[in-house]
């Protein structure tokens, strides 16, 4: 996930593409609040306000990104898809 550098951008974290576990996303969370704290004006939803309205949104919007990226969006939540939705809510305008 990536946006222009002058909007603002989604948190630093790595190995999305393998979370599998709480474990992991307790992991992206924590690489979030770091990367937030090095970079607060890198990102695009820095207060919790922002963060929270770009959560509800990217709920809604991640079916659309799984057909952007020719996949098939699951019928039952898993742990990639809530650490995806956190990032994603990071820097969605």
């Amino acid at each position: 996930m990536s946006i222009p550098d002058e909007t603002g951008r989604f948190a630093q974290v790595g190995g999305l593409d393998q979370i599998a576990s709480r474990a992991d996303v307790a992991r992206v969370v924590r690489e979030m609040a770091d990367d937030l704290r090095r970079n607060p004006s890198a990102w695009e939803n820095s207060t919790l306000e922002r963060f929270l309205d770009a959560l509800s949104v990217s709920l809604s919007a991640l079916p659309n990104l799984y057909a952007n990226r020719g996949e098939s969006f699951p019928d039952q939540p898993n742990w990639k898809i809530l650490a995806e939705m956190l990032v994603m809510a990071s820097g969605y305008e």
